[in-house]
């Protein structure tokens, strides 16, 4: 027998809510290519005077490294060093950044003799499409230099020169890193997204970015 048709509808005392949509994927970060273009800003160093990024008058060779005291980080950070004179002269200006808190950077890159910039929150590696991968450390490539590099580091340790990193890093240890020359007027005049920790611009490939440059115009 059919109910009238005002009857009150019977409904579970508990029913079943309706799941919330699926939100979409998070886009990846857009990485730069040459030719984009940079907006100048006003960077604080953990040491030294507020820089202007990119050099008004200079190239500028940006690197993403990853935490303060990466053994990988300072193996190569060691060769831009050694030959930081020769980059100068080729009126390129060094800015290297990390993704650690500028008290904790500080204390690990005192002796360093360009502009180190801490970027915890991260911001700028986003704007640079500088991302973070397991690849980074299981990468096959990457072993030789991380074996040496920790070697190497465990040395200075123990010679008092270096500091052992802090033992927790909120960001990770997976950074990628990444190289960009940037020209005075912003745009970008080469990059490198490296596949694994240590696949970055040797001193020369840098020097020859900077050459074909010069040579173009």
């Amino acid at each position: 027998m059919r109910p009238p048709a005002d009857a009150p509808v019977n409904t579970p005392a508990n029913p079943t809510p309706t799941p919330p949509p699926t939100p979409p994927p998070t886009p990846s970060r857009t990485r730069l290519a040459p030719g984009s273009s940079v907006p100048a800003r006003t960077l604080a160093p953990v040491l030294g005077p507020p820089l202007t990024l990119p050099d008004p008058e200079r190239l500028t060779h940006v690197q993403f490294r990853r935490f303060a005291g990466c053994p990988v980080c300072n193996l190569h950070l060691r060769s831009v060093v050694q030959r930081h004179e020769e980059i100068e002269r080729a009126g390129i200006r060094e800015v290297v950044l990390f993704h650690s808190p500028a008290e904790e950077l500080r204390a690990h890159v005192a002796h360093l003799p360009f502009a180190v910039v801490a970027d915890p929150a991260k911001r700028l590696y986003a704007e640079f499409g500088v991302e973070a991968h397991r690849r980074s450390l299981l990468d096959r490539r990457a072993w030789p230099a991380i074996v040496r590099a920790v070697l190497r580091g465990v040395g200075e340790v123990l010679r008092g020169r270096e500091k052992l990193p802090a033992p927790s890093q909120p960001n990770g240890r997976t950074g990628l890193p990444a190289d960009f020359l940037i020209e005075p007027g912003g745009r970008v005049a080469a990059v490198k997204y490296g596949e694994h920790v240590y696949d970055q611009w040797t001193v020369d490939e840098l020097l020859g970015h900077a050459a074909a440059l010069r040579t173009a115009d």
